[in-house]
């Protein structure tokens, strides 16, 4: 079980999943200290392709506390690992209509932090008040269940 450092949450509530990707990502030596701590927030922050690489963009990840005056930008662009096929793969399906790259959880596997990127489509307001509904719904046939036993 990999140590989850942040999730984006509200981008399972935006957007409905396609498919996902792993990542590495390109860090600072006070950035991964500031992670291991759990200080990590993916709410705004997106992917883009750019010259072949992909790179995160609005990712904070706050300074680390025992840093000295070369701490790190919170919000700096950090570059993301993928083999140059997976990268080739996104950027043909992120010319579709509606598609783009949300980071949805930053952890570590095997000492390496790692970032899982989703290819998600947005969703509109009515899905979302379907999906609240059938959620209320699922944890009210839950409850009676519980009772009733």
């Amino acid at each position: 079980m990999e140590p989850v450092v942040g999730t984006n949450r509200k981008a399972y509530h935006d957007y409905f999943i396609e498919e996902t990707y792993e990542a590495g990502i390109s860090l600072l030596g006070t950035e991964v200290k500031s992670l291991r701590d759990g200080k990590a927030n993916l709410k705004d922050s997106y992917v883009i392709i750019k010259n072949n690489e992909a790179f995160l963009l609005n990712c904070h990840i706050s300074p680390y506390t025992h840093g000295n005056i070369l701490n790190h930008d919170p919000l700096r662009t950090r570059k993301l690992l993928l083999h140059k096929q997976e990268i080739q793969k996104l950027w043909g399906k992120l010319t579709q209509k509606g598609l783009t790259l949300i980071p949805l959880k930053m952890y570590f596997k095997k000492g390496r932090a790692k970032v899982e990127i989703g290819l998600c489509k947005g969703k509109r307001q009515y899905e979302k008040r379907e999906e609240i509904k059938k959620k209320e719904a699922k944890r009210e046939i839950e409850r009676h269940l519980r009772h009733n036993k």
